[in-house]
């Protein structure tokens, strides 16, 4: 949700004054949750904050900056410095079992600001929660668990920001809850919300694409097609095995009917999604995946490039190879690790031909990490990328390096 940057400026300006002019810096204090006890779905409240004593708010964020030196087919556009976002959540334990979140997100140096997240919270029951406001849709991991000092990348996955549109909120409300049961963990999230609209057939792509449901901000104040998205997702996690989550999101997407006049048929969007993670005992490598599958009612009067299937994911393997105290850090830790992706965006054949249609793409991204502490990543990538177009031409191949930083604060 876009917003305007003085009014950003302006309440930070007077809360940090009011702040610095009642709160005694000795009264704050770092809180970092336990993540031992934890699903995906609890990625946006498992955040280390600052906690302002005696009082029910806690403050936060992080920050992503990097350098890249990328070619494609041999052109490239030199050295670049970037300020990919700087992410502010503060929460507020409002009342017994209500409590308020809200995350402001500045990407590209502040060319663009959106409020990604803000609900209120209200605890019936465990297993029986109601949460109402902005919402990211649960579907797949990535989209809830997408904060950048988690990750040994840079980047984030393509399939899970140029396949799905990632960190996809929308105006919503719903139920969500957890058990647990000895090493065994259950979890589910079921909402109602803002939806897509034509944008994912019409748009600069040229191509069915789901991000551009994103650069709509009226879908905050109206669903194009009357009708809302349902996701929904459970998550079973065992803590010696791992996590599996299942999920889904869909709904009509076009606007059928105007003013009670029906002016097409109402055409949806599914999206099925898997995601797991696991830690190998004993070498304490650690595995992520997630795969998701889409489906979408194009009209038959477009072209076949715009293709009413699509699939991809990813795989990230993270091996520590140096844990222990490194410059003085104590338990600072050397990773080295790689991350496979793949994406289709027209999964089948030409109707004429019978030949398979092109537009996928696949890459390796091999990395490697220093972590002065959980909170902070220092990360260089190496990416080597092929990308072919819908006629299966020779692919466009993009190969170079990213140098970043992230840290919570």
């Amino acid at each position: 949700m876009r917003i305007s940057i003085s009014y950003i400026i302006i309440f930070f300006c007077a809360f940090a004054n009011t702040v610095n002019a009642q709160i005694d810096p000795t009264l704050l204090k770092r809180v970092t949750k336990d993540t031992t006890k934890t699903l995906n779905m609890d990625a946006i409240y498992n955040r280390p904050t600052l906690n302002i004593n005696k009082t029910p708010i806690a403050i936060g964020g992080y920050l992503e900056t990097n350098w890249q030196h990328l070619t494609t087919d041999g052109i490239s556009e030199g050295h670049q410095f970037q300020a990919r976002r700087l992410s502010i959540f503060m929460s507020s334990s409002i009342s017994k079992r209500v409590k308020f979140l809200s995350e402001l997100e500045f990407e590209d140096g502040g060319k663009e600001i959106s409020i990604e997240f803000a609900s209120v919270d209200v605890e019936f029951h465990p297993l029986a929660n109601f949460r109402a406001g902005i919402i990211v849709n649960p579907i797949g991991s990535f989209n809830q668990n997408h904060d950048g000092p988690k990750w040994e990348f840079t980047d984030r996955p393509i399939s899970a920001t140029q396949m799905l549109p990632g960190t996809f909120s929308n105006v919503g409300a719903g139920l969500y809850g957890k058990k647990y049961h000895k090493n065994w963990m259950f979890g589910y999230e079921a909402y109602f919300s803002g939806n897509f609209d034509n944008s994912i057939i019409e748009n600069t792509q040229n191509k069915t694409y789901l991000p551009a449901a994103k650069d709509n901000p009226e879908r905050f104040e109206e669903i194009n097609s009357g009708e809302p998205l349902f996701t929904g997702k459970m998550a079973v996690r065992n803590s010696k095995i791992g996590e599996i989550g299942l999920s889904y999101m869909g709904g009509i997407y076009n606007k059928f009917q105007d003013d009670g006049i029906i002016i097409d048929k109402k055409r949806r969007v599914n999206i099925f999604a898997i995601d797991f993670n696991t830690t190998l005992p004993k070498i304490k490598t650690f595995i992520t995946a997630e795969w998701a599958w889409i489906k979408v009612d194009v009209p038959e009067t477009y072209t076949q490039q715009f293709g009413n299937k699509q699939y991809g994911g990813f795989v990230d393997i993270v091996q520590p190879i140096v844990k222990g105290t490194i410059l003085d850090w104590e338990n600072a830790t050397i990773n080295v690790a790689c991350r496979l992706e793949y994406v289709d965006w027209n999964v089948g054949k030409f109707k004429e031909t019978g030949e398979n249609m092109g537009e996928d793409l696949w890459s390796i991204v091999p990395a490697l990490s220093f972590r002065p502490n959980s909170q902070t990543v220092i990360r260089l990538n190496y990416r080597l990328q092929k990308q072919r177009d819908i006629l299966l031409n020779p692919p466009s191949v993009t190969d170079g390096f990213n140098l970043g930083i992230s840290t919570y604060f």
